[in-house]
């Protein structure tokens, strides 16, 4: 260590140099922050297009408050500049810019993308919209060839209106990107369909070139899969997919951006629907935000790691694995309603590890995590109340891994899939299974897996189809499942909720060809639920219900 004296005198012949490295950082630092601020005077333009589900059809701004996480959101925007031009036929303008506000009484993704964005970002944010349902990218999108509506150079003109009457009040902007959702109506038409790829990309070369903006982002969206469409045209919605996918993995301005984990409206008879309707608007516009956000590299993340091991080394492990859709995942079940309905579910429980996969690869923990409510959108599953209910009982050394897809069906998980081999779950799944065994052993535990906890598909019960094939499916993925994790007498544990009741197809008689497959398996348990809270829709389960699901199953594990 050096002598005060000598540290002083050190100090002292390298003062004049000193004092101009530290003038140097000062300014450097003085210019930074001038840039910086600077760029954030700059308005943020983007660019929303599409069909019905960007127009936000079948949503409703009265139904925003029902959901938690948005309440509000319906209000206006006034910091957020709004120009547009929506609808077919009957089209709705703005005539200018004015605040963003809902259009028409209909939730478009563009309020949460707004809120979203402007809570990360300080820059003015302006956007333009131009959608229109039912309409092709073959046809009325086409800028080489529009026809029937003529979506392209409506929406061309729109944009290039917009942004100088931004230039004419002295604005100063920058397009950052077009998000759009489209591809429904293409897979009608062979031709559009099966060319729907390299149409994308004309139509991406195309806006680049007319807004002389070539290296403008595009963020794709993907058509939801857990629509009734996902399910009926399931080989013509993986066809528009492998097409959007092949532009977004070889143009590095072009991003896939997932939806199928997002809420989707509950219709009458069966339940199923083709729009994301008013929550799934929401989430919606929040996926854009996430990739636009990832992509400037502010996307905020939130830091749950399990700080001290909760178990003693060498001590056994029960792991649960719960597994499953819609409801496993929690599509309607909001942390908010836990301040009321049970506030100390809130809490992490630092005594339980947790481990997730949630919507399809969307949603995944960092590792081991406290269990705590954890979904996207501020949502979570029945794994809260499963927990409690099993420490309630005595249960103690359990940690849980849950793996769930809310966009998927039956079919999905079995070991052969579909033909939509994008959407295959099953391999994903045995290994996200093994993955969790491995890490528990690797942290000198031994590991019983005490049991796979599967929720059965929701969708599955509503289309024909489906429903007559639910039974064979789950057969297939219990029967391969102890093949390939090596557990000969690995239990299951299925439940199952009352099936929709429909004329269409109530002759399937689901519920006896489930429990089939269970009573002629001594290690398959079916806990068939059926005393739920008063729900409000079909197929999904509220808040009420989730927790109602937890402790159901609980009661039937051992």
């Amino acid at each position: 260590m050096l002598q005060t004296s000598k540290v002083e005198s050190c100090v002292k012949g390298f003062g004049p140099l000193l004092v101009l490295v530290l003038l140097g950082i000062q300014w450097v630092q003085a210019e930074d922050d001038h840039e910086q601020a600077a760029d954030e005077a700059i308005t943020r333009v983007f660019i929303f297009a599409g069909q019905s589900n960007m127009v936000g059809s079948d949503s409703k701004v009265s139904d925003i408050e029902r959901f938690p996480p948005f309440r509000d959101f319906g209000e206006d925007q006034p910091d957020v500049k709004f120009a547009y031009c929506i609808g077919r036929e009957n089209k709705l303008r703005s005539g200018g810019w004015g605040p963003l506000r809902p259009v028409n009484k209909v939730v478009g993704p563009e309020l949460s993308f707004a809120r979203a964005v402007s809570e990360q970002t300080d820059a003015p944010l302006a956007i333009i919209k131009c959608a229109a349902g039912g309409t092709h990218l073959g046809g009325d999108w086409n800028p080489d060839e529009p026809e029937g509506f003529k979506m392209y150079p409506l929406a061309l003109d729109l944009v290039r209106k917009s942004l100088q009457q931004l230039t004419d009040a002295g604005i100063e902007y920058r397009v950052e990107g077009i998000m759009w959702h489209q591809g429904e109506n293409d897979m009608f038409n062979e031709t559009y369909m099966s060319a729907y790829g390299e149409n994308l990309k004309r139509f991406i070369a195309c806006w680049r070139r007319d807004l002389s903006l070539p290296d403008l982002k595009f963020y794709v969206g993907e058509l939801c899969t857990k629509t009734i469409w996902g399910m009926d045209l399931r080989p013509r919605m993986y066809a528009i997919s492998v097409g959007q996918k092949a532009v977004t993995g070889s143009d590095e301005g072009a991003q896939y951006v997932a939806t199928s984990h997002v809420g989707v409206e509950i219709g009458s008879g069966v339940g199923l629907h083709y729009h994301y309707g008013t929550l799934g608007q929401l989430e919606h516009g929040v996926n854009y935000a996430n990739a636009y956000l990832r992509k400037i590299g502010k996307l905020k993340s939130i830091d749950q790691e399990l700080k001290v091991w909760p178990y003693p080394p060498s001590k056994t492990v029960k792991l649960y694995v719960l597994a499953g859709h819609r409801n496993m995942e929690g599509e309607r079940a909001f942390v908010q309603d836990l301040a009321t309905l049970e506030p100390d579910f809130l809490e992490a429980d630092s005594s339980i590890a947790y481990k997730y996969n949630m919507a399809g690869g969307q949603h995944v923990s960092q590792g081991w995590e406290p269990l705590r409510p954890a979904g996207l959108y501020d949502t979570f599953g029945p794994e809260v109340s499963f927990a409690k209910a099993m420490q309630a009982k005595g249960r103690r050394d359990f940690a849980i891994a849950k793996f769930t897809h809310s966009g998927s069906q039956m079919n999905d998980w079995t070991p052969k899939g579909s033909i939509a081999k994008s959407r295959n779950l099953y391999g994903r799944f045995i290994e996200f299974v093994k993955e969790s065994i491995g890490e528990l052993e690797e942290k000198g535990n031994e590991v019983e897996l005490a049991g796979i906890l599967y929720h059965i598909g929701e969708n599955d019960m509503s289309m024909p189809s489906y429903r007559r094939d639910a039974a064979g499916w789950l057969r297939e993925l219990i029967t391969q499942s102890r093949v390939d994790l090596n557990r000969p007498t690995l239990t299951w544990h299925v439940s199952q909720q009352p099936p929709t009741k429909n004329e269409r197809v109530d002759e399937i008689d689901v519920r006896k060809a489930i429990a089939e497959v269970c009573d002629a398996d001594a290690n398959t348990q079916l806990n068939f639920v059926d005393d739920y809270p008063v729900q409000d829709k079909q197929l999904v389960l509220d808040t009420d219900g989730i927790l109602f699901l937890g402790e159901r199953i609980a009661e039937r594990v051992e």
